[in-house]
């Protein structure tokens, strides 16, 4: 899922149970999952529908905050 469907969703009231996890392939890495319920779940992507990564948590967590993610369970 997009940034930009993220904060859509978001503005329409949905909720989503944000993980934050080692990218499989590469563990120095972060990709975050969101899952919305009855099974369904969601990589935050980029515009190319690429699995984003990101090799800062803190810049991760900022990234979130900004799409107006309240919470995030980290797995290490």
């Amino acid at each position: 899922m997009q940034r930009e469907e993220i904060k859509t969703k978001q503005a329409q009231g949905a909720s989503f149970d944000t993980h934050i996890i080692a990218n499989p392939a590469n563990p120095r890495e972060w990709i975050v999952l969101l899952k919305k319920g009855a099974g369904t779940s969601f990589f935050l992507v980029d515009q190319q529908e690429q699995v984003e990564s990101f090799a800062d948590l803190n810049g991760l967590i900022e990234e979130l905050r900004l799409l107006g993610i309240k919470g995030a369970e980290i797995h290490l």
